[in-house]
């Protein structure tokens, strides 16, 4: 919860390691029977899918970084809680935490209110109505409950997210350990593409030492807005510099002297898109989801950009849809810069899904 000081933990030093429970994405891998169909190019980007990025709370601040101004009566949120907890179907005990969670996020005690007194005062950070319409849309319209709070937790940090922002997964905490354990990882220039929440960026940014940066780059207006609000909250402005634009194209500046190159992109399958999970397909932004027919289009323009950004000996890694994504990438760039890359390779994450693929520069 996350006006509770999150606890840091342990990070081990393998992907493959036991995590505790979290939403993720309903990850459907298919064969891809298309792939020389697919074509991408460094100077055309895949366009854009259009997706709604609106945010229906009015005040897309995360409820525990906005101000406690509603005083409500204890008694009152007794009968909220009451009320919510109505809502929920037994087949679905996991929203009984939800509701703990957006409480303890919702409220902070009035400090003029006596200990002792039966009819106490809570401030809350939102209206009782407010947080009734919040949890009715959580467990009837299935609006993930990230975005009910505005926020993730993600590693050791408490990520501010927000309807518009891909919400990170737990899986993509191994991209971390990764680019962490490359030689000389702590003074180098590295570039999060795609970078939504910027997650990513923050978690390497605090790892960084003198000389260490990250170019965070995102098309999308709310991304790019979200992801400032993480830099700062977490004092990396001197570490982190958010750029806006389309994967490549806001690094002219530093082409061929980053250290590393990250990405999460966009990887489903267009024609799979409505059998995601109903948290993740009404409410996730289509533009961070939709990967085109096959669900490489942009992970081949990725490809198609390394040499030209990464420095020799520069190191890359991309999150892909699974085993079968993986495995193609691996292939495909081993056969076509054979001459470009070397130790190609598919790495498992922690449910020994090969989620990712890693390589060098020559």
């Amino acid at each position: 919860m996350a006006m509770l000081s999150s606890s840091s933990r342990p990070v081990a030093s393998s992907f493959l390691r036991a995590k505790p429970f979290k939403p993720h994405r309903l990850l459907l891998p298919k064969p891809l029977a298309s792939f020389a169909s697919t074509s991408a190019s460094v100077l055309t980007p895949p366009v854009p899918r259009g997706d709604s990025t609106g945010d229906p709370d009015p005040t897309p601040t995360p409820l525990f970084l906005r101000p406690a101004t509603h005083p409500v009566p204890s008694a009152a949120l007794a009968s909220f809680r009451r009320r919510a907890s109505a809502l929920i179907p037994p087949s679905a005990p996991h929203l009984h935490r939800h509701l703990r969670w957006l409480l303890a996020d919702a409220a902070a005690p009035d400090p003029s209110a006596s200990s002792s007194s039966s009819s106490s005062t809570l401030l809350l950070r939102a209206s009782l109505d407010d947080l009734e319409a919040l949890w009715r849309g959580h467990v009837r319209g299935r609006r993930p409950f990230q975005y009910v709070v505005g926020n993730e937790h993600w590693r050791d940090l408490v990520v501010a997210v927000r309807e518009g922002v891909l919400i990170p997964r737990p899986e993509t905490e191994a991209v971390v350990d990764a680019v962490k354990g490359v030689d000389g990882f702590a003074g180098g220039w590295w570039a999060d593409l795609g970078t939504g929440s910027g997650a990513i960026a923050v978690a390497l940014a605090r790892e960084l030492g003198d000389g260490g940066r990250v170019f965070a780059t995102d098309v999308s207006d709310v991304a790019v807005e979200v992801a400032r609000l993480n830099v700062q909250r977490y004092g990396v402005q001197d570490k982190v510099e958010i750029r806006q634009g389309s994967w490549f194209e806001p690094l002219e500046d530093v082409k061929g002297k980053l250290m590393g190159v990250i990405s999460n992109p966009p990887y489903i399958p267009t024609e799979d898109l409505p059998g995601l999970q109903p948290e993740v397909g009404w409410h996730e932004p289509k533009l961070a989801l939709d990967g085109g027919r096959d669900g490489l289009e942009h992970l081949l323009h990725l490809c198609e950009g390394l040499s030209s950004v990464l420095k020799p000996g520069g190191f890359f890694i991309f999150e892909t849809n699974g085993n079968t994504q993986s495995e193609f990438l691996v292939e495909f760039i081993s056969t076509k810069w054979n001459s470009s890359f070397l130790d190609v390779k598919a790495v498992l994450d922690f449910a020994d899904i090969k989620r990712f693929v890693t390589g060098y520069r020559r």
